[in-house]
């Protein structure tokens, strides 16, 4: 087929629904093709597991499956108000009394001080793949890269349901404060479907009416969702300024006399939830491609917005615990009780708009950092191509884009969601460790540069700090006050990273901008994630290798094999390459 003829059947493709839109490959051609590919799973999956793909590959061949480039208009003050306004919302204005309340008391200030290192730790990774690898599939597309494709879809699969349920949650939320601003509770707003269950009988009409409005302005334009959010995020930040002032005026510093009534542990506890705060400048990193100079914009705006945001989360727990004693705070609407119990009941209108505000931007963010993600992942054909379309007029992914609200929005509508944020944070958490794991193979490991000596050092040190890491978090999981575990893990992750860095030669230095301080940052920012997912219940563990499982199940069925394919049609241009020396064949 001549070039021409060949983009006249792409275009075709993406206007209409057939099979070829979602399952074009040659295992999906006939049912004898999928019974033998089926049959080749455990041959398929050693090569997906082993074979990574190359920077040129994910900047150039499987950016061309989209038919249209996305248009370049974002810089540093586009991205830094993106992140200002994709982790600013709900998890700051609801969590923060819940787990002053139950776990960290008046100390709630110093847990996000640990998830903001945490976070602004991962930031910095992020920052060197995102400059390096300025395309929209952010963490898959890094983690495709470094640890292939099979570590890239797991991690790509997590962060999806991330976005899905954190979306639901907000938009739900998003009623609730709907509701306080106009002096209602909030299920006035909802339809009572009396017949369903208890978890699914309050149907959230606002909520969807929210995510239209968001998914119409996703889908017109990336730098008119920019403009608007950055107008609103002005206010946001208008009125966290208003609450930390009036904050400090009506403070009591006797409500500090009990600073950390449940401990250490609480603290971390704490910690390993307000994470969920912290979750969203992920969503920045997929808007590399769309950027005009990625290595001066990205790295201003992602840390920028990450250390304005951690101060902004600091001085707010530290003053809402000198408002109130922190028994009394309330655990749904913290800041507008608060300010009601010290005689400032007008405030808490105030507060409900801002926090109505931080909760658009943030749906508007995800909304535009999900659909990129859904794109890249469509790219590689692990799920169905007509998702990675860019449509040519708007310069934005509409079918990821539409996919992804709709899928948020069912859960929104039916589901009576608290933010589920250990579920959530554990993705995360999970996540942020993989491409912290990917940027020190990114520096030591390079196929044909690295030795065989240099490689079996580069796995051994990496499995230890690995191994103290985990054994950290799980003493701290079932021990409530022995030490000595600590004093064996704590030296050998220090060890670890000290042979990393005088033993293991780095194999690439970074082209534009680093990360400093390696390996210790990542190794660092592996320690601290792998902790505080040590922190988190066992339920939510159960809830994350459920869906893990059936996100498994799928690629095994299609998505393994789709990008078997696709890789196999590339191969002979030479576009991929084997982690290990010898090909799978």
């Amino acid at each position: 087929m001549g070039e021409n003829g060949g983009d006249e059947g792409v275009r075709r493709r993406g206007c209409s629904c057939t099979k070829e839109n979602f399952l074009p490959e040659e295992s999906f051609r006939s049912w004898g093709n999928y019974a033998r590919a089926l049959k080749e799973t455990p041959l398929r999956l050693k090569d997906r597991v082993l074979t990574r793909s190359l920077d040129q590959t994910e900047l150039v061949d499987v950016k061309a499956q989209s038919q249209h480039e996305m248009k370049k208009t974002l810089n540093w003050w586009d991205l830094m108000w993106f992140g200002i306004g994709a982790v600013i919302g709900a998890g700051i204005f609801v969590l923060t009394g819940l787990e002053a309340r139950e776990h960290a008391g008046p100390a709630v200030g110093l847990s996000y001080v640990v998830s903001g290192v945490s976070a602004l730790l991962s930031v910095f990774c992020y920052t060197e793949f995102a400059v390096e690898i300025p395309v929209a599939g952010g963490s898959f597309a890094y983690l495709r890269v470094e640890l292939g494709d099979f570590m890239a879809f797991i991690a790509a699969g997590n962060i999806l349901l991330e976005y899905v349920i954190g979306g639901a949650a907000v938009a739900r939320s998003w009623t609730s404060n709907f509701a306080t601003l106009l002096n209602h509770q909030p299920n006035d707003f909802r339809i009572v479907a009396h017949s369903f269950s208890p978890n699914y009988r309050y149907l959230d009409p606002i909520a969807i009416v929210v995510l239209a409005i968001i998914c119409v302005l996703a889908v017109m334009s990336t730098k008119g969702s920019s403009r608007f959010n950055y107008i609103a995020s002005i206010f946001h930040i208008a009125v966290i300024i208003f609450i930390i002032i009036g904050g400090f005026i009506k403070a009591d510093t006797k409500n500090y006399s009990d600073f950390a009534p449940f401990g250490v542990r609480g603290i971390f506890q704490a910690s390993a939830v307000l994470f969920f705060a912290y979750v969203g400048f992920d969503a920045v990193s997929t808007m590399a491609e769309e950027t005009k100079n990625p290595g001066r914009d990205i790295p201003i705006g992602l840390v920028g917005s990450m250390v304005i945001t951690t101060l902004a989360y600091c001085l707010l727990a530290v003053t809402l615990c000198l408002m109130q004693p922190y028994t009394d705070i309330d655990k749904d609407a913290p800041f507008p009780v608060a300010f009601e119990a010290v005689g400032w009941g007008w405030a808490k209108y105030i507060v409900a708009a801002g926090a109505l505000k931080g909760m658009t931007t943030v749906l508007l963010v995800s909304a535009v950092g999900q659909a990129r993600y859904l794109t890249h992942i469509a790219r590689t054909h692990m799920l169905p191509p007509w998702l990675a379309i860019v449509n040519e007029k708007t310069g934005t992914p509409v079918n990821a884009t539409v996919v992804m609200l709709a899928a948020t929005a069912v859960f929104a509508f039916f589901s009576s969601l608290d933010i589920l944020a250990n579920l959530l944070s554990i993705s995360t958490l999970f996540i942020f460790m993989l491409v912290a794991i990917g940027l020190l193979v990114r520096r030591y490991y390079v196929s044909g540069v690295t030795t065989t000596a240099n490689r079996i050092k580069f796995i051994v040190f990496l499995a230890l700090i690995l191994g103290s890491s985990i054994a950290t978090a799980l003493y701290w999981a079932i021990s409530t006050d022995g030490w000595i575990a600590y004093a064996i893990t704590g030296p050998i992750w220090l060890l670890s990273t000290i042979g990393f860095w005088l033993f293991v030669p780095q194999a690439r230095e970074p082209k534009v901008w680093g990360v400093p301080l390696v390996p210790w940052l990542p190794s660092l920012s592996i320690a601290i994630n792998i902790f505080l997912l040590g922190s988190i219940d066992r339920a939510s563990f159960e809830r994350f290798g459920f869906w893990t499982l059936i996100i498994l199940v799928y690629y095994f069925l299609f998505g393994l094999h789709a990008s078997y394919d696709t890789a196999k049609e590339a191969s002979s241009a030479k576009q991929m390459k084997n982690v290990e020396e010898g090909a799978v064949n």
